[in-house]
């Protein structure tokens, strides 16, 4: 497959196929309708802003299979790994088309644009419409994000090996030279493409439109490059096709561009019903609320999962909070909970005189102090005197936070199984946490599904083991059918819908799950049920699980 060469002495004639001489129409100077230097400057111009483009297609790829199907690691190790193979491939199958490099290299861009531009409102259209479909269908759009890696790359891999034949059609130099002016060209066009997709593309156009916007500037240069400087290499049919083509892309992807509004819209329609009253991007995530009014329990979503379900939030947010009050509870300390509602049941106990929140989302604390749903579901929390909010990073503000400054600390964080927040499920975390707990504080902390995930459950009871402290495992039971509220992120199926949420208690003594007696009465928490719960968890225990680091997390996607 890989044809040997023998290299070429330096300033020699070599075309890129290895052959010397002038033989042939391939390896004879293209005439220019400017000087040799602007055209190599043009045709490396070119390489910059398709290697640009194509590190935003794969970065495209890589977030919105984050956001849809979670796990970070794994959906970028989908897309490196494919894409990388498939380049390699590609750039094998390009060597037929070096004769004609001229005409190839249009088709290629052109159909790079189609398939990069819409790649993510197909992967996306595809997850909101058939991703409950289930059976042979499961993993339909896995399957289409791999298709969509192998197809990119691919093309992608068959640029280099053509616009090495064009480069060196204007100018002969030896292939090492000629490799050496392509690789920088690409590899500061991926630099670029690779800071515009966080900091221009993402957060001023959404990932939907900046893809379209990227495919269309990629068909633009590459139908421009062709028809500009190489247009005496291509035959009358060729410009003909190559002009009808990108024409037809442009007019697709401005199309989509127009519609990529009333597309979003439908798209969260047919994931989360009618009812979408808010969607925002917020600095940190996507932010979605449905019902809410005339009857309608409220829902919120984060990134696609369901955080909060008005239908049992109250089982949730009591069994989180009032087991870790029972002693002093004077300053309490919130991580997450930037809906307010843990908040909520904080300020329902006596002698609370100082709430600290640390969220890292600061539009989620606005939402829920300006929308008249969520700011009455959560009592006006947030707004009480006694209340401070931090927008932060929990695990960097821990780092330097006063020592024993807290008797309660709440711990109501995502999944330790989504990537972004196994940080804070690490030992490191909770030896911070312990740190600013008073001498007889404790920290609850919400360890996910207890039934279905019990290895991820007992392991964030061996990692706060692991970090000095002591404790007690608890649950609750009584979701409703369907839903899958709190921090998880599961299906809505009800088959499949986690049924539970286990919470473990920490304390450097030994901590009993108890309420408080003088404390207010829970609507769905007693202390003969949670000791039931207490038991019911512990009968599921995993031994010998090893505490999980930053190095080494230990959680399940």
């Amino acid at each position: 497959m890989i044809e040997p060469q023998a290299p070429a002495p330096p300033g020699s004639a070599q075309s890129w196929d290895g052959r010397g001489g002038t033989g042939g129409d391939a390896d004879s100077p293209v005439r220019l309708p400017v000087r040799q230097d602007t055209g190599r400057f043009l045709v490396l111009a070119g390489v910059f802003v398709c290697a640009a483009c194509g590190l935003v297609y794969e970065l495209e790829l890589v977030a919105l299979a984050t956001y849809l199907m979670g796990d970070s690691v794994t959906q970028a190790s989908v897309v490196l790994s494919v894409m990388v193979f498939a380049m390699g491939l590609g750039s094998l199958a390009a060597k037929r088309l070096r004769r004609h490099a001229a005409a190839g290299f249009g088709a290629v861009e052109a159909t790079l644009a189609l398939v990069g531009g819409c790649s993510a409102m197909a992967l996306y259209a595809v997850f909101a419409w058939t991703g409950d479909w289930g059976g042979v269908w499961a993993n339909g759009p896995r399957c289409l994000l791999v298709a969509f890696s192998l197809a990119t790359g691919l093309l992608i891999g068959a640029e280099v090996p053509l616009l090495m034949e064009l480069i060196q059609r204007i100018r002969r130099q030896d292939a090492g030279g000629a490799i050496a002016d392509l690789s920088a060209a690409d590899y500061v066009g991926a630099l670029v493409g690779g800071l515009a997709f966080p900091f221009l593309l993402l957060p001023f156009l959404g990932q939907l439109t900046g893809a379209l916007i990227t495919g269309a500037v990629n068909a633009v240069v590459g139908g421009a490059l062709v028809l500009g400087l190489f247009r005496q290499d291509l035959t009358r049919r060729a410009r003909g096709l190559l002009v009808a083509a990108n024409v037809c892309v442009l007019v697709i992807l401005a199309t989509a561009a127009v519609l990529v509004d009333d597309f979003e819209r439908a798209a969260r329609h047919a994931m989360y019903g009618p009812d979408v009253r808010v969607a925002l991007q917020t600095d940190v995530q996507e932010v979605l609320l449905t019902g809410g009014r005339d009857g309608r329990p409220l829902n919120l979503f984060l990134d696609g999962r369901l955080r909060v379900s008005g239908r049992d939030e109250l089982r949730y947010h009591e069994a989180l909070v009032h087991p870790a009050m029972n002693g002093p509870h004077a300053r309490v300390l919130v991580l997450g909970g930037g809906d307010g509602l843990a908040v909520r049941e904080v300020l329902r106990h006596t002698g609370v005189h100082r709430v600290d929140v640390v969220e890292l989302d600061a539009g989620v604390v606005r939402l829920a102090r300006r929308d008249p749903a969520l700011s009455a579901l959560n009592a006006h929390a947030l707004d009480d005197p006694r209340v401070r909010v931090t927008a932060a990073d929990a695990f960097d503000w821990l780092r330097g936070a006063p020592a024993t400054a807290y008797d309660v600390v709440v711990s109501d964080l995502p999944h330790p199984g989504i990537t972004a927040s196994t940080k804070l499920y690490s030992q490191e975390f909770y030896g911070l946490a312990r740190r600013v707990l008073a001498p007889r504080g404790r920290l609850t902390v919400h360890g996910g599904a207890v039934a279905s995930r019990p290895r991820d459950f007992w392991t964030v009871d061996a990692t706060l083991r692991a970090a000095g402290l002591r404790t007690a495992a608890y649950r609750t039971r009584g979701r409703q059918a369907g839903f899958a509220a709190g921090p998880d992120r599961a299906p809505a199926d009800t088959a499949h819908a986690d049924r539970d949420w286990g919470f473990v208690l920490a304390a450097r003594h030994v901590p009993a799950p108890r309420l408080d007696p003088s404390g207010p009465h829970p609507r769905t928490l007693t202390g003969a049920t949670l000791a039931a719960d207490a038991r019911a968890a512990e009968r599921t225990r995993v031994p010998g699980l090893p505490p999980s680091t930053l190095v080494h997390p230990r959680y399940a996607g």
